[in-house]
């Protein structure tokens, strides 16, 4: 962990105020680290309310300071909600407009927590960033590029929300847990004495507390009910719907529309304002394109090769094919066919531990 050049280094960490980064806050400080704590305030005004034990929320801010007060460290709010709202929730709500499954998460650490906290960094003087991140950066010995692996805890990794990272943001990050399990962490919170040691931790979208993905663009005023059509594979109206926003490629449930077998959203086709349904069997797929690929394991990718592919966040990942195309895409060819393979969402390639990049699923 480069213990000797750490005790000259300058560290900006990220804190969200829950476990993970004050445990990762506290690790940096223990290998010799000059440590500043940061938060960047992300939340729009009109999520305080719904989301103020979020990391986007002001509880979130206030036990951030706590931690590192208790640490004798450095501590900065810095606003960057327009940021956030532009790079964000603007693409949160255009994706689902234009019939496409968000990953939010992917866009928030690209462009915010390794894009301006960066920027931040070099403001004050900060050679490295960190989050609470569970992953682990190697730099290779051969090519010198800067390799993202699972963090060691399976259960806990979270390098699917990282995969669009480039080298220059890779070169400047540091993951203190990438080693540790969950367990650990509050261990070492404990250790410190933080408040935030036991601190329940949230396993939803910061700015959408209650996972009503559909609400929140209601009442955010990002989109509205707009009536279309409900049909089948042969194009027959079977119902209707009030907007392709408020519905999801997989979703069988909340329909409106009665048939002998169960019926699920096949696709969402916004040219058209409707929403395909179908029986289960025709969920599946076994090959699908991804665009705006970004490679960390090399710069391009010039061959077919074997991977571990990711789907979506909870997806366990299978084998497929990969080969090269044109414009930053790339072709997939999944081993075993697999279900609600959704456009939009965040796929991503591993071999073994290694990732070796990713895409975004296209029509």
């Amino acid at each position: 962990m480069e213990v000797a050049e750490a005790k000259k280094t300058r560290v900006l960490c990220g804190m969200s105020g829950g476990v993970d980064s004050s445990a990762a806050a506290a690790l940096l400080l223990e290998q010799g680290y000059e440590v500043v704590g940061v938060t960047l305030k992300l939340w729009p005004q009109d999520c305080v309310s719904r989301a103020e034990d979020k990391c986007c929320g002001p509880q979130a801010v206030m036990d951030a300071r706590s931690v590192c007060n208790n640490l004798g460290i450095r501590y900065y709010l810095i606003d960057e909600s327009e940021d956030f709202q532009k790079h964000v929730i603007g693409y949160f709500a255009d994706e689902y407009k234009a019939g496409r499954t968000p990953n939010p998460c992917v866009m928030c650490n690209e462009h915010l927590k390794f894009g301006r906290l960066i920027e931040r960094a070099d403001q004050l003087g900060a050679d490295k960033i960190a989050t609470g991140h569970f992953a682990r950066v190697e730099q290779d010995g051969l090519t010198g590029r800067y390799l993202l692996y699972r963090g060691c805890d399976e259960h806990k990794d979270q390098t699917y929300f990282l995969f669009s990272l480039g080298q220059d943001q890779l070169a400047r990050a540091l993951f203190p847990l990438g080693e540790k399990t969950k367990n650990d962490t509050r261990e070492v919170a404990r250790n410190s004495n933080l408040k935030t040691a036991d601190k329940e931790e949230s396993m939803e979208i910061c700015f959408v507390p209650d996972n009503d993905y559909g609400g929140f663009l209601q009442k955010a005023g990002l989109a509205e009910r707009h009536r279309g059509e409900i049909v089948d594979l042969q194009g027959r109206v079977l119902g209707h719907h009030d907007g392709i926003e408020f519905y999801t490629v997989g979703q069988r449930k909340g329909l409106g529309i009665s048939a002998p077998n169960p019926l699920y959203v096949l696709e969402l086709n916004a040219k058209d304002n409707q929403v395909v349904v179908g029986p289960v069997e025709n969920l599946e797929s076994d090959t699908f394109k991804v665009e705006r690929c970004n490679w960390i394991a090399f710069e391009d990718l010039t061959e077919p090769i074997e991977v571990t592919t990711r789907i979506r966040y909870n997806h366990s990942g299978t084998m497929a094919t990969v080969e090269p195309g044109a414009n930053g895409c790339a072709a997939v060819k999944l081993h075993t066919p697999q279900r609600a393979i959704a456009p939009g969402q965040a796929c991503v390639f591993y071999q073994d531990d290694l990732v070796v990049g990713g895409g975004w699923i296209t029509r």
